[in-house]
C-alpha cells in the first residue's frame, strides 16, 4: 500500500484552470489554488462541489502551498496525482504484490533505453522487461477509458514498447485504474482513435497490458485487481 507523505486538508472542488491549477474551498472557509500533476483532460472528474483531498508542503519553497491527491464522485475517491501510480507500483514489485511480475527478483525505475525513459526496468535469470505505467481517471458507465485527451506521449510509448520485443524484452503497459466504480478497461477510441489502434496493433505483437484497478482512500492507496479489457468500444 501506498501512503501519502504529507498531511492532507479537506475542501470542495471549485474549478480548474490553466492546466496546472485547481481553485479549492477547504474546510475552513479558505479559498486556496493547489497545484495538479494530471495532464489530460480529467473528464468525469471534475465536478463542482465534490470532496477533494490536497497534500499540504507547508512552507516548502514551491509556487503553491497544496497538490491536489483525489476527488471524491459518488461513493469512490479518484486518484488524480499522476505521481502517485509510479510510486505505488514500485511499492508492489518490490514487495512481490502483482502476480505477472513476481518472477523477477532486478527492479529499477526511471530506465533510460535509446532516447526514451520508461518507467520500470525488471530483470530475473532468464528474461528482461520494460514496463510503462498510466494513470486512468475517466470513466463512462461501467467502464475506465485512456485516454482522457489525445496522447501523442503515449503513442510513442507503445512505438517504443513495442520496438523493444524484437530485441528480445517482455514489454507491458500497466494502467492504474484509480477508481472502484468501473468494472471494464478499454480504449476510448472516441477521444484517441490513433491510441486505440496503437494499442490493439502493440497487444497483437506481444506488448501485454494489465489494467489494474486501485482503491483510493484519505490514507493512501492500494492495488485490488485486474479488469477485463474489452476491444469492441
Amino acid at each position: 500500500m501506498y501512503k501519502y507523505e504529507l498531511p492532507l486538508v479537506r475542501g470542495r472542488f471549485i474549478r480548474r484552470y490553466k492546466r496546472f491549477l485547481v481553485d479549492v474551498e477547504l474546510d475552513d472557509g479558505r479559498l486556496v489554488t493547489a497545484h495538479t500533476t494530471n495532464t489530460g483532460s480529467l473528464k468525469s472528474c471534475l465536478v463542482p462541489g465534490a470532496p477533494v483531498l490536497l497534500s499540504d508542503h507547508g512552507d516548502a519553497p514551491r509556487k503553491t502551498r497544496y497538490t491536489w491527491e483525489s476527488i471524491r464522485i459518488g461513493d469512490t475517491w479518484v486518484g488524480v496525482n499522476t505521481t502517485v501510480p509510479n510510486r505505488l507500483t514500485g511499492i508492489a514489485l518490490r514487495q512481490g504484490l502483482l502476480e505477472p511480475f513476481r518472477s523477477f527478483d532486478r527492479i529499477r525505475a526511471e530506465v533510460k533505453h535509446g532516447r526514451s525513459r520508461l518507467d520500470f526496468y525488471l530483470e530475473n535469470d532468464r528474461e528482461r522487461m520494460f514496463l510503462e505505467v498510466k494513470n486512468v481517471t475517466y470513466r463512462e458507465g461501467r467502464y475506465a477509458l485512456f485516454p482522457d485527451a489525445p496522447t501523442a506521449r503515449g503513442l510513442k510509448h507503445l512505438e517504443e514498447l513495442t520496438g523493444l520485443l524484437a530485441r528480445g524484452y517482455r514489454a507491458g503497459m500497466l494502467y492504474i485504474v484509480g477508481r472502484t466504480d468501473v468494472e471494464v478497461f478499454a480504449p476510448a477510441a472516441h477521444i484517441d482513435a490513433a491510441y486505440a489502434r496503437a494499442l490493439k496493433e502493440a497487444v497483437a505483437q506481444g506488448v501485454e497490458i494489465y489494467p489494474y484497478q486501485v482503491r483510493y482512500d484519505e490514507h493512501g492507496a492500494r492495488f485490488t485487481g485486474l479488469l477485463p479489457v474489452d476491444w469492441t468500444l
